[in-house]
């Protein structure tokens, strides 16, 4: 369980070295119009939430989305040769409130089955998915809290 982090975390540089950020990059760039900073923190982050659902942890798809949406699209990534949008937005803040919104992620897939699917067979729960049925409702208001959060503290 300890490990579990530093492996993902491993698995989501594998996918950034092989490219995946770039390639989300390039298909974010046709769809974020040039100028758009509220549409570019809401790929940004339903981009790390639905990475997270796909991966099953915000560790992996860290990487990949800041890569791919963070630094070209919500930040000013100076010195990025692969610029498409620069907004200008706070690094610090961005990275931060991107890998929190990872997590509602977390709380809405059976992937990761450390927090949803294992807690509901020690209970012994008739259906394995009560867990993410009881986390989804918060999971979708805090989406709607880090979309907000990071357009008035990363701007």
């Amino acid at each position: 369980a300890s490990l579990l982090p530093q492996l993902l975390g491993a698995l989501g540089s594998v996918f950034t070295e092989a490219g995946v950020g770039a390639v989300i990059s390039s298909i974010m760039a046709n769809v974020v119009p040039q100028g758009s900073v509220v549409l570019g923190v809401i790929v940004y982050v339903a981009g790390m939430v639905l990475f997270t659902m796909v991966m099953g942890n915000a560790f992996a798809a860290f990487s990949v989305i800041t890569v791919g949406i963070g630094v070209p699209i919500v930040t000013a990534g100076v010195g990025i040769p692969i610029l498409v949008l620069q907004h200008g937005g706070n690094p610090a803040v961005m990275a931060a409130i991107g890998m929190f919104s990872g997590y509602c992620g977390t709380l809405m897939t059976p992937m990761a089955a450390n927090f949803n699917i294992v807690p509901a067979a020690v209970l012994e729960t008739k259906n394995k998915y009560t867990v993410i049925k009881a986390q989804l409702p918060m999971a979708l208001v805090m989406i709607v809290v880090h979309v907000v959060l990071m357009l008035v503290l990363a701007f």
